[in-house]
């Protein structure tokens, strides 16, 4: 695994005066006391999806399927809430629809979870927003007028992306920003994805009130190799031609909001390795958000899952990819499913109903 150059000399530093001798994942002095074990991270490991809670699930479908081109490769209806929390902090009915622009096995996608009865979320500033490289959709948006002209950067500041750098100098690239009906930022580039990219989605931005310590755990525990783009930001990455994930630090002394939309990243590994994976983060004191467990979908596969959460809460759930990939096939049916459970849906009448009888009330002074 690739580590901090900060956490490679320290530990040079503290061993260089000693021999020490290789023993599989741990290393012994030449006298009997063991060193702590490095924590390797798992691996291999492939950037899965981010999950969105949404409110009108009706207006939401739309927005990815007409706006962003999206499809749906995944639905499924549940009667009661997940005992991992897919869905939140929520025991009721509830639904996941998969949708982005091809398999789950090479692209980065979004997990949409909706709640019934639960009509909209509070935004946090956790999530800042999800980039996309597609001339195709960049031009949908054109042709709709719809979207903001903003500009973009590797090097971002608050706000605003900033600008993008392409090849060894900085240039302009068009970029829209849109949001999602329930508020979630996606920034939209005229230009494809590079050739060593699988797919469009190319960034998932989050914020975190401190860079070093949020780099400690991603990169020093769970291995990702890290990039810096400033003294406030560094992009992390899993793998070779993944969605990245961008750390934005909060101006200090800011607190992190996750509100009741805060989302979830997933990623897959071997599923041997996840007991291990648990045991390390809670052994070097973080927190597990859900220990080993093994989920079940009616009909599909079964999946070993373990999640995290990082220094500021960010919920981080790793998968076993055998498992995963057996769950995740494409479902020719999912738009005929999805648009079955619009049709039953009868969320948006009653939500409409209830707020005619509170302002019938509220005009009785009641």
């Amino acid at each position: 695994r690739i580590y901090s150059a900060t956490n490679n000399m320290l530990f040079h530093m503290q061993n260089t005066s000693q021999r020490t001798v290789s023993s599989g994942r741990l290393r012994k002095r030449t006298r009997a006391q063991v060193l702590p074990r490095r924590i390797m991270g798992p691996s291999p490991c492939r950037n899965l999806h981010w999950v969105f809670k949404v409110g009108n699930r009706t207006a939401t479908i739309r927005f990815y399927e007409d706006v962003l081109l999206m499809e749906p490769l995944r639905h499924e209806e549940f009667l009661e809430g997940c005992a991992a929390a897919c869905n939140g902090p929520y025991d009721g009915r509830w639904s996941k629809t998969m949708i982005g622009y091809g398999s789950e096995d090479d692209n980065f996608v979004l997990e949409l979870t909706y709640n019934y009865g639960i009509k909209s979320y509070q935004l946090g500033n956790d999530y800042m927003g999800i980039t996309i490289h597609s001339k195709r959709v960049y031009s949908n948006l054109v042709s709709k007028d719809l979207g903001t002209a903003v500009p973009y950067a590797v090097a971002g500041n608050e706000g605003q992306p900033g600008v993008i750098q392409t090849g060894a100098s900085s240039a302009m690239v068009p970029c829209l920003e849109v949001a999602a009906p329930d508020g979630y930022r996606f920034w939209v580039l005229d230009e494809d994805p590079q050739p060593s990219l699988s797919c469009p989605i190319t960034e998932l931005r989050l914020h975190v009130t401190d860079l070093e310590r949020s780099l400690a755990f991603w990169s020093g525990i769970l291995g990702f190799s890290a990039r810096r783009l400033g003294p406030g930001e560094a992009v992390l990455s899993c793998g070779t031609g993944q969605c990245e994930l961008r750390l934005v630090q909060l101006p200090q002394p800011q607190p992190l909001d996750r509100g009741t939309a805060f989302g979830r990243v997933a990623f897959a590994c071997p599923g041997e390795q996840l007991q291990q994976l648990e045991a390390d983060v809670r052994a070097a004191g973080y927190t597990v958000h859900t220990p080993y467990v093994s989920l079940d979908t009616p009909g599909k596969a079964t999946v070993q899952v373990v999640i995290l959460q990082d220094p500021d809460g960010h919920e981080i759930c790793f998968v076993g990819d055998a498992g995963f990939r057996a769950l995740s096939m494409r479902d020719p049916a999912a738009p005929q499913l999805l648009a079955e459970a619009l049709e039953k849906d009868k969320s948006a009448e009653w939500f409409q109903q209830r707020a005619e009888r509170e302002e019938r009330m509220r005009a009785k002074g009641l």
